[in-house]
């Protein structure tokens, strides 16, 4: 099988780094495997950074743990570029971050639970998938 080509929405890391149980969590024990492709942007990887960071203020992590955790997405997933040549198209320019990383790597989906922010985008040939039916698309059902 070919590896899926990804992009991750900051909510669905948010989600993973709340709790160890869930959908999320669960993707993020996968990120490497042979089946999944993780793109990743410098713009994307500051705003993965920014949520991740504000919740040690709620307690649960430390910076070091959030420091390690953002090291190895950042070692495991494929770096892009992306130019910013059509902005904006989404309501939010942080969605539209995440749309134009995954039309400049022709992505197949991006994984997120904000399936109504991202109004549209089906027209680029790319979906949305939750980070439970991605994991059942892999096989690895909870």
């Amino acid at each position: 099988m070919k590896r899926l080509e990804i992009v991750i929405d900051t909510n669905v890391l948010v989600a993973a780094l709340r709790s160890n149980r869930g959908a999320s969590f669960r993707l993020l024990q996968n990120i490497d495997s042979d089946l999944l492709e993780l793109n990743l942007s410098v713009p994307l990887f500051l705003e993965y950074e920014d949520a991740a960071k504000r919740l040690v203020k709620k307690g649960g992590l430390s910076i070091s743990d959030i420091d390690n955790i953002l090291s190895y997405l950042a070692f495991v997933a494929k770096p892009r570029n992306i130019y910013y040549l059509w902005r904006p198209f989404l309501k939010d320019p942080k969605d539209d971050m995440v749309l134009e990383l995954a039309v400049a790597v022709q992505c197949k989906y991006i994984v997120t639970f904000n399936q109504r922010d991202f109004a549209g985008i089906e027209q680029f040939g790319i979906s949305l998938i939750s980070p439970k039916d991605l994991l059942r698309l892999m096989g690895d059902i909870l």
